[in-house]
């Protein structure tokens, strides 16, 4: 007969290759059940972004099957989304959102926005819940990038967020008359983002993006002071002027004490429409040189494509309006790469408070 310690020892051999730990050790391995030769589990992954899912599924497959008695394999891919605490430094909670990721820069232009809304869809169609939080209070863009399906509303005191494309979306753009520029100073600015984060109601969220204001001034210190954010996407160009930027916005969350989830190149490279040939229009590499530098993860390349403005402009993302597009493939894999790194930090914050109940425990036993 086909045992549990038999299955549970070929699980045991497929290794997470962000945690560095066995599957089954990680708790991934749910409802294991054998009858008849018939083996039937649940795999929960930690992400339904998880950028291995589809080896993991085959490689549990494989080993399950090759246990002797064994007639069929049932594993069945799921996610749980753990919640990770954030800086504690914050101000403000957001009851049910279990991770707040910023996308910030340090000059704009680079296209944070294109990659917030990018990375915001991206996890949505991957199957989590996503919110996106236009914090951009001089520029907001999100709302014209995102379009809207159904706009945002109040019941009680509580304001509901908009929704497009599947993502809870608030912004500053539907509170201020359009084409007028907000001219405020610092503690004005401060009270509207306030207002953005404590009168919304998420619901349960599995991330909220949000789309900070560009540089390292009064609105993106008081958004990481407010709010517990598990990390932050630092967006780039390849050009030094960029990087230099991009150093500085990634200095200021270290500061803060807010963890980096990494750096993603935007406008990385050109491939024509016509003849196939890439174009390193503003040079390239920049980005992964500057992480590995720097010695931050580097989160993917994006790649200038007229498609991606245009969606931007129609309110109809390129990964919905053409999700099989190269650049479509982008913006997933530098969503999958993101939610990797919001996993591990969420793994290595159990593990250090685990020590810390251990050290408390033995204290008090000692």
């Amino acid at each position: 007969m086909v045992t549990e310690e038999q299955v549970l020892a070929q699980l045991a051999k497929i290794q997470d290759p962000d945690l560095h730990k066995d599957v089954v050790s990680l708790g991934f391995i749910k409802d294991l059940d054998i009858k008849d030769g018939v083996v039937s589990f649940k795999f929960e992954l930690t992400t339904p972004a998880c950028p291995v899912r589809d080896q993991f599924l085959l490689q549990a497959q494989q080993l399950v099957g090759a246990i002797p008695g064994v007639q069929r394999v049932d594993c069945t891919m799921t996610s749980n989304v753990r919640a990770t605490a954030g800086t504690g430094r914050a101000t403000i909670q957001l009851p049910g959102v279990k991770n707040v990721v910023a996308v910030g820069a340090g000059k704009g232009g680079v296209g944070k926005s294109t990659c917030a809304v990018g990375l915001a869809v991206a996890l949505r169609q991957m199957g989590a819940q996503v919110g996106l939080l236009d914090a951009d209070i001089h520029g907001p863009n999100i709302p014209l990038m995102m379009g809207l399906s159904e706009p945002p509303h109040q019941e009680g005191q509580r304001i509901i967020p908009g929704l497009s494309h599947g993502v809870k979306i608030m912004s500053a753009g539907y509170f201020v008359q359009e084409n007028l520029p907000l001219i405020w100073r610092g503690p004005m600015i401060g009270k509207m983002i306030q207002e953005l984060l404590t009168g919304v109601d998420w619901g349960e969220l599995d991330y909220l993006i949000v789309d900070l204001p560009p540089g390292t001034g009064d609105a993106p210190l008081t958004l990481a002071q407010s709010i517990p954010i598990t990390g932050a996407v630092v967006v780039t160009q390849p050009p030094d002027v960029s990087l230099m930027d991009a150093t500085k916005a990634l200095a200021m969350f270290q500061k803060l004490e807010v963890p980096i989830l990494g750096i993603v190149e935007n406008m990385s490279y050109f491939i024509c429409p016509c003849c196939g040939t890439r174009t390193e229009i503003f040079s390239h590499g920049g980005g992964k040189a500057a992480a590995e530098r720097l010695k931050v993860p580097f989160l993917g390349e994006i790649p200038l494509n007229p498609a991606i403005r245009e969606g931007g402009d129609t309110g109809t993302p390129l990964l919905v309006s053409n999700p099989n597009a190269p650049e479509s493939e982008a913006f997933r894999q530098y969503a999958q790469n993101c939610a990797a790194r919001v996993s591990v930090l969420q793994t290595m914050r159990a593990q250090q408070e685990g020590k810390g109940q251990k050290a408390f425990i033995k204290f008090f036993d000692s």
